[in-house]
């Protein structure tokens, strides 16, 4: 019996006399070339078959089996076996990394004898191990598959976050940050370029933000969950703020557990496809140019070519603009509403309704930009909410009006985290460089998770917390409206002289196989075809 006469994995059902037709197994698929396609699933079909399956393909889609029917259905399967568990992972570990926010309001520095300036440095710990080990994760990822390393790794920050509840002191607080960092590091670059291997350019983005959505979800569910854990203080001798840890904890761990059945292989692996299915998946990659449908064999040289290219820190420049917001206000912002008035419980509740405006406009921002294929816009438009909401903080009195600021300040920040990912992703082509790249551009964001850790201190609370308002509107109006702008323009320029020819020495005589290799560095010349050659639509 040939591999293609087994069961649909996912539906159950055999394969038609069709499928069984195009005969090419797992096997078959990693012996393809650089850029040579899969057999067409649908190449069995007759005309008024393929007529019935290919009814709505876009005239300004380059790619040849875009929309058909066929493709939506095997998109449907995908986004509901990786999307909705994937979400749920980055919600349990945004909301792991940013709840000692909450349990900082109920009495977290009172049952420690730690300062501010103490838990500031907790807070600092965690982003220093964090930064310093993402720039190596996607290449274990790649190496250990996703299978294994996201639910090992998941079972690990939930061990460190379980014991974080049972600390008694400083000390004990700064390792269980530390190791929480350390075991983090691997999920939001790890997942982000996971993604990027299944799913065609113009169809990351809404996927990305549908999963960055879940850190703006986790910011209102995790208010909720504290302001409901907190009343649980003094049960079993333990305070408060220790069950917020050792709860979320726990249920971490046994989230990790389910993910070794529950988080899939790449593509040429993933046990829920059928064979035709995979195929499709595959030629569509191939068919996009993406190099994530090919094999590769890490070589240093990948890393290097991350290295060296400009898109690679000027990206990190731009991420850097928002997510040290984002750490900014997610960390402190039931500290900034408890600053305008408001007391602890109702504090945790008040921080519900921003995060759930900003989760619904990253979607929204998703959709657009994978429609328009203008992610550069979209980040200078966005941001400007950002900017405005922090002028408004920073110049206003009234609570109602700097309350309104906070949610200014969740719309310009939370869209563009996800929506400058996709940027970064869509524009770097190779196995490795890409995932090397999205190490380093989310590593130096993440480190400045450094800065996001200081800058709302106690003292400045009679002030209205000008300063750390101060320093993320900075960061807003230069890293990331700022640097998207350079971006923007850099890029149009380098698309002009593709167009017109200026880089097409670079593949003078080379094969397709080394050509193939250059990466996103191919796209010249003749290859300047729409939807690939230019880098600012993506």
């Amino acid at each position: 019996m040939s591999s293609l006469e087994k069961r649909d994995s996912d539906s159950g059902r055999s394969p038609s006399d069709d499928e069984k037709k195009v005969g090419v197994d797992v096997g078959g698929l990693e012996s393809l070339g650089h850029g040579e396609l899969p057999p067409d699933p649908d190449a069995g079909l007759s005309e008024e078959e393929r007529a019935r399956i290919v009814p709505i393909a876009r005239e300004s889609d380059a790619l040849p089996f875009a929309d058909n029917a066929q493709d939506r259905r095997l998109l449907w399967k995908l986004d509901l076996r990786l999307i909705p568990w994937l979400c749920l992972l980055y919600l349990i570990s945004f909301l792991d990394r940013t709840n000692i926010g909450n349990a900082r309001l109920a009495g977290l520095e009172d049952s420690l004898n730690i300062t501010p300036g103490q838990f500031n440095a907790a807070l600092s710990l965690f982003f220093v191990s964090y930064s310093l080990a993402e720039p190596l994760t996607n290449v274990l990822l790649k190496r250990l598959r996703p299978s294994i390393f996201i639910p090992a790794i998941m079972l690990m920050w939930g061990i460190c976050m379980t014991f974080m509840g049972l600390c008694h002191n400083f000390g004990g607080l700064m390792a269980a940050r530390f190791f929480l960092g350390l075991t983090e590091a691997g999920l939001f670059p790890g997942i982000s370029y996971y993604l990027s291997c299944w799913y065609r350019r113009d169809e990351f983005g809404i996927r990305a933000a549908i999963f960055f959505s879940a850190a703006a979800v986790s910011g209102s569910f995790g208010g909720l969950l504290a302001a409901a854990i907190q009343n649980m203080d003094g049960i079993g001798g333990l305070r408060g703020w220790a069950w917020i840890f050792i709860l979320e904890g726990i249920a971490t761990v046994l989230i990790g557990i389910a993910s070794f059945w529950m988080v899939f292989d790449f593509p040429d692996l993933a046990t829920f496809l059928s064979d035709v299915d995979r195929q499709r998946v595959i030629r569509r990659l191939k068919a996009d140019q993406q190099s994530s449908a090919e094999h590769e064999e890490f070589r240093m040289e990948y890393f290097w070519a991350s290295v060296k290219d400009w898109k690679t820190w000027l990206g990190a420049v731009i991420y850097m603009g928002c997510v040290s917001p984002l750490y900014a206000f997610s960390l402190f912002l039931p500290t900034i509403i408890n600053g305008l008035g408001y007391k602890s419980t109702r504090a945790q509740l008040l921080s519900v309704p921003p995060y759930a405006a900003a989760a619904l406009l990253t979607v929204a921002i998703g959709y657009f930009a994978d429609r328009t294929h203008q992610r550069g816009l979209c980040n200078i438009g966005v941001s400007l909410f950002g900017i405005i909401g922090f002028a408004m903080l920073l110049s206003a009195e009234s609570p109602g009006v700097q309350y309104a600021g906070t949610f200014l300040g969740a719309l310009g920040i939370y869209p563009c985290i996800a929506n400058t990912i996709t940027w970064v992703s869509n524009n770097t082509e190779g196995v490795y460089k890409r995932g090397v790249t999205l190490g380093f551009v989310i590593g130096w964001g993440n480190l400045n998770g450094v800065v996001s850790s200081n800058i709302y201190r106690a003292k400045d609370k009679p002030t209205g917390y000008k300063v750390g308002h101060g320093v993320v509107f900075a960061y807003l109006t230069l890293f990331l409206t700022g640097g998207s702008t350079v971006q923007y323009i850099l890029l149009k320029r380098e698309n002009a002289k593709r167009r017109a020819g200026e880089k097409d020495h670079l593949v003078a005589g080379k094969s397709e196989k080394e050509i193939e290799a250059m990466g996103d560095n191919r796209y010249v010349g003749r290859r300047c075809t729409k939807g690939h050659a230019t880098l600012t639509q993506w």
